[in-house]
């Protein structure tokens, strides 16, 4: 066995090859001894000991990255001049260019990947990637330190749970390493984090909402990539990430994965639910140019753990993630320990419950804050908006972005009703762990230019639907 090493950009991949043919037996044999092939070495990375707000000085610098800006938005535009030359018609249009490959695609003329950014777009995209791995990377190993093992007993969560929770966060170290090689040496490093919640149940879906946001910003980038090298390794261990958001969602009792399409968002929409989490970075720690929204609050946030998930007030730890409080469930209104299979909502493969976490036709009330809040890193970052007040409520799920008007809009608080769409029949649109925005237009968007919403948007908020 030959071992090959590839040094692309800054990114190191193995490959192995026989250079003999392999003996075909009857009977199976078993490998004595094997070599072990030299692996390149994790990022360095430490397990944070500081935990809470920024309490430090005021920052020397702050806002979002900056260069010049050539216009108040992006125009929209008509679809390109060959977006319907295609006959999609099963046949084949070109000539090969090699036997059993056919013709067109990006990145397939041999030329060999060279794993590192091409453009502004692509850094500042990979850069929040890494934000976002850092803090989950830290979430993981700080949960299992802080809640004792008969605290996860109590919600369930059993040794090899902890275990499956202690081995995400050695996936991170992965995931963090791969997106700093591709980065170089200006790539972010560790910061210290600040996280809303007091026990494990409100632990675990804090987990499974930074999940969420992990898994859709990076749908919501991927393709649009100049590198389309690095997405392809982008797209390896997000996948991994989708899988820690569902097993996050069964920890937490709530049926695994409740739609048809994952969202994608813009870098932007990350950033606002990902920045409050961080409390300190290091000193010429990696700037973002993306956004910082102001905080939602969904006043009647579902609460998972409640047998009646809607019939709630008021209990999450705060804006932004919306997470769950679990400080006022009474023992009798809990889902935990409910003796009704259909109402309980135990650590479990799937819970199908009978009474929904929300419905069409529900009224969801909004609180929400006003821009120039200092947030994120440092307290070094700025809440803004281009939008003077908020006109409609955009449920962005799956497919589709449904809007439903406002109503009672008065001191930065107001309702809206929860619509009954569907993304294909059969499909509730409005389900699982969705986003919800406050903004000024109805503007027609797709899940491929999400973007161009950003200038219409007031806030940011997960909801939690399904």
């Amino acid at each position: 066995m030959r071992a090959f090493r590839l040094t692309a950009g800054a990114v190191l991949l193995f490959f192995a090859t026989s250079s003999t043919s392999v003996p075909v037996v009857s009977d199976p044999t078993t490998t004595l001894f094997s070599a072990e092939a030299t692996a390149p070495p994790q990022v360095p990375h430490t397990d944070v000991t500081s935990h809470g707000p920024y309490d430090g000085p005021p920052p020397t610098t702050t806002g979002a990255l900056s260069a010049d800006v050539l216009a108040p938005s992006i125009p929209a535009l008509p679809p390109g001049p060959d977006a319907y030359s295609y006959p999609s018609d099963g046949q084949l249009h070109g000539a090969k260019p090699a036997p059993y490959t056919p013709s067109g695609g990006l990145g397939t003329n041999g030329s060999a990947p060279v794993y590192r950014m091409l453009s502004d777009f692509d850094y500042e995209s990979i850069a929040l990637a890494l934000y976002q791995e850092w803090i989950e990377l830290d979430l993981f190993h700080w949960g299992l330190a802080t809640f004792s093992d008969q605290d996860f007993e109590n919600a369930g969560l059993t040794t090899q749970d902890r275990y499956l929770i202690q081995f995400m966060a050695e996936q991170e170290v992965g995931h963090a390493t791969l997106l700093r090689n591709m980065l170089g040496a200006q790539a972010p490093k560790q910061c210290t984090y600040n996280y809303p919640v007091s026990n494990v149940r409100e632990y675990i879906d804090f987990c499974q909402k930074l999940t969420r946001i992990g898994e859709s910003g990076v749908y919501g980038f991927m393709n649009h990539l100049n590198a389309r090298d690095v997405g392809q390794l982008l797209l390896q261990s997000i996948s991994t990430e989708a899988r820690q958001q569902m097993i996050f969602r069964q920890f937490e009792g709530l049926f695994p994965m409740p739609v048809w399409f994952e969202i994608g968002t813009p870098q932007s929409w990350a950033w606002t639910l990902l920045a409050p989490y961080i409390s300190s970075c290091p000193g010429n720690q990696t700037r973002l140019i993306w956004q910082n929204y102001p905080s939602v609050y969904i006043l009647n946030q579902p609460n998972p753990t409640r047998v009646n998930s809607a019939n709630v007030w008021n209990e999450t730890t705060g804006g932004y993630t919306n997470t769950l409080s679990a400080a006022d469930v009474k023992e009798d209104e809990d889902c935990l320990h409910n003796k009704e299979v259909s109402s309980n909502c135990a650590p479990a493969i799937t819970n199908n419950r009978t009474i929904p976490l929300s419905y069409p036709g529900r009224q969801v009330f909004f609180q929400w804050d006003n821009p120039g809040q200092a947030i994120g890193p440092n307290n070094s970052y700025i809440t803004d908006t281009a939008v003077k007040e908020p006109v409609f409520a955009a449920w962005v799920s799956q497919l589709n972005v449904t809007y439903t008007p406002l109503q009672d809009v008065q001191s930065n608080t107001a309702w809206a009703v929860q619509p009954d769409m569907s993304t294909y029949a059969g499909d509730p649109a409005v389900n699982g762990t969705m986003y919800l925005l406050l903004t000024d237009e109805d503007l027609y968007v797709t899940p491929f230019n999400l973007s161009m919403l950003n200038p219409h948007v007031y806030g940011v908020a997960l909801y939690q639907a399904g």
